[in-house]
């Protein structure tokens, strides 16, 4: 999800192309939970939607896991890492949250990775932080008890928000792991075959976890409900494979490779924006002003944790935060 700090600079042509690019990458991430929540409240399981989602997607990654085929034997790590955390982790952890939450205070707990991630660095790492940096996570922490309304004792399921923060975790863990090998440089994996390989991974891992044989497949031959309109289950199904995961991951890859870190920073916040607007518009999802407000703030902290350079003498960039898709795009070579 939001954009992590890229070392390279890039020039002015093709920005025009990568804004168009990252808004259609910001609008398809940010419908994923507004068209999985009526499947879920259809009669699917959340670990089901997620498998679909994942294998679906796989499936039609499937030849640039064919062009990549010698990635796994170079970068199986990475390859797992991805898998695990930011495909099966971050998904199954974000859409069981949904089954319990709205979808908009789903997606803002996500976006406490950025400040978990700076947390990890100064705490574990014990590497220097900027002050801009440190505020962004005050900011962000402190949105977030706006969000989740802590003053009158969590108005919200507070196993689903377990599940979010959970989503965030595993988007903290990834990111630890890709910065190992941020010093690969012109060497680094090309980042279409590494979310081709990754889905591959992330939907052998779900199959085993959501166990799809024991999915009740008559609810994609139906209808759901969104906020008393129906639409078929399968419309849904074919939104959230193919726009809201293949689409969404190609475009950001391609976005971020033309637009500067802080512009693609900002593109990358309206996703959060974006999905609280289309669940209160087409879900009924309505968030109080306190709440509203305590988004942007979390969203303003996020941007500034994820964009502020590393303190003095801190040698390598500190890790930043979002979606691991984005991550390998700043780093992965030309495809």
């Amino acid at each position: 999800m939001p954009v992590p700090i890229s070392a390279s600079s890039r020039g002015s042509h093709g920005k025009g192309v990568g804004l168009g690019l990252a808004l259609l990458s910001a609008l398809a991430f940010g419908g994923s939970g507004v068209a999985a929540k009526p499947l879920i409240e259809a009669g699917l399981d959340p670990l089901h939607v997620v498998w679909l989602r994942v294998a679906g997607a796989a499936v039609v990654m499937l030849p640039l896991a064919v062009r990549h085929r010698t990635l796994p034997l170079r970068r199986p790590a990475l390859l797992a890492g991805f898998g695990l955390l930011a495909v099966a982790g971050v998904q199954a952890c974000y859409f069981a949250a949904l089954s319990r939450i709205p979808v908009g205070v789903a997606l803002l707990v996500e976006y406490l990775a950025p400040a978990l991630v700076l947390g990890w660095v100064r705490l574990v790492q014990r590497r220097p932080v900027t002050r801009a940096a440190a505020l962004g996570v005050v900011l962000a922490a402190g949105g977030l008890a706006c969000v989740v309304e802590v003053w009158s004792g969590l108005s919200f399921d507070a196993f689903g928000l377990l599940l979010a923060l959970g989503a965030a975790c595993c988007q903290v863990g990834y990111f630890v792991l890709s910065d190992q090998g941020s010093e690969a440089g012109e060497q680094a994996p090309d980042p279409l075959g590494v979310i081709a390989y990754g889905l591959l991974v992330g939907a052998l891992v779900l199959t085993a976890v959501a166990r799809p044989w024991t999915m009740d497949w008559s609810v994609l031959t139906g209808s759901a409900r969104m906020n008393g309109t129906t639409v078929p289950a399968v419309a849904l199904l074919a939104w959230i494979v193919l726009v809201a995961t293949v689409v969404a991951y190609i475009t950001g890859v391609l976005s971020v490779r033309r637009l500067s870190p802080q512009v693609a920073g900002v593109v990358a916040c309206l996703e959060a924006v974006i999905a609280t607007v289309l669940a209160w518009v087409l879900l009924g999802e309505h968030l109080s002003a306190p709440q509203i407000i305590g988004g942007a703030v979390v969203l303003l902290g996020a941007y500034i944790a994820q964009s502020s350079a590393p303190a003095k003498g801190a040698g390598e960039p500190v890790a930043a935060g979002g979606g691991a898709e984005r991550e390998l795009s700043a780093r992965g070579t030309a495809a």
